[in-house]
């Protein structure tokens, strides 16, 4: 297995699962969209990831209002409403047959070009709409022993050129980072923003403890994080002091704990980054209880949508 965030344990079900194209569910073989997609041509799309977690999709309306706001930011009108999207992901579970450790990722381009353009003017077609749901279940032992970082020189864009909140298809930047590190023995990138303090990995939101409190961006510079977002709130809940807040790499060498947060692997530990093993280079205290912290809010909104 890849390590990483997104390191998934092996299931032979995801061969034949159906994948939604605009109102059709195909075979993952059969599943292909134009080459005069919009989002194939420019990378002008936005997309969105969900759990299925126990049968509930967790923190749903959170997910769904960063793809509307979104689709929002780059001019994109969406020809549905929220629950006509919701009801194509249930078509696409219940498709499927999946009911727990499903991870979902919508898609939505522009749409169909007459030719290769820019020019938003010369589509032809509504936008297109794909959802892809996996049976995956973040590997354990990713989790168990951490992964490491390598802090790239490619930084997080600025707000005014490209808002790295905007889950969008634009990605290019962040794949450099990822194969800076790879390259450099890695398993994923650190990324700092433009004025060298310490943002975002390249796929997940970064956290450092630090004499029992935690630190996270300011959020001008990363990723709008659903999973971020919740941590935070955790803190707040439990009354453990978090502060997002300007650091620099001088404060993350010298952390006590570190660890990455995205939709499919919760928290992750980083153990290491840029050769320096962070505290003691483990799965600390401090995570494993915000981790659990987290599970329980999952657990909280599960209940909540069943009632």
């Amino acid at each position: 297995m890849i390590p990483g965030t997104h390191n998934a344990l092996a299931d032979s079900r995801n061969q034949d699962i159906k994948i939604f194209i605009n109102g059709e569910l195909l075979s993952r073989d059969d599943a292909k969209i134009s080459v005069f997609d919009s989002g194939y041509l420019v990378g002008d799309g936005v997309w969105e990831a969900f759990r299925l977690h126990q049968g509930v999709l967790v923190f749903l309306d959170q997910h769904l209002d960063r793809l509307w706001q979104g689709a929002a930011t780059i001019g994109m009108a969406l020809p549905f409403s929220r629950a006509d999207l919701i009801e194509d992901v249930w078509k696409t579970i219940r498709a499927n047959e999946m009911h727990d450790h499903v991870h979902i990722r919508v898609m939505v381009t522009r749409g169909i070009k007459k030719t290769p353009s820019q020019d938003p003017r010369l589509t032809i077609s509504g936008p297109n709409v794909v959802i892809i749901a996996e049976h995956k279940i973040a590997s354990p032992e990713t989790k168990e022993k951490g992964i490491t970082l390598f802090t790239s020189t490619i930084r997080r864009g600025s707000p005014d050129y490209l808002d790295p909140r905007l889950n969008c298809h634009s990605k290019l930047h962040e794949v450099q980072a990822l194969v800076q590190a790879l390259e450099a023995g890695a398993d994923e990138a650190l990324m700092l923003d433009v004025n060298g303090f310490v943002a975002t990995c390249n796929a997940t939101n970064f956290f450092m403890v630090k004499d029992g409190e935690v630190w996270t961006s300011t959020g001008q510079y990363c990723m709008n994080g659903i999973t971020r977002g919740n941590v935070i709130l955790v803190c707040e809940q439990h009354g453990i002091p978090c502060k997002q807040k300007n650091f620099s790499l001088f404060d993350v060498y010298g952390a006590d704990e570190a660890f990455a947060t995205g939709t499919f692997g919760g928290l992750t530990p980083v153990i290491k980054v840029d050769g320096r093993v962070i505290g003691k280079g483990q799965y600390g205290p401090m995570t494993r209880k915000l981790d659990v912290l987290y599970q329980d809010l999952i657990q909280a909104e599960t209940k909540k949508q069943e009632k």
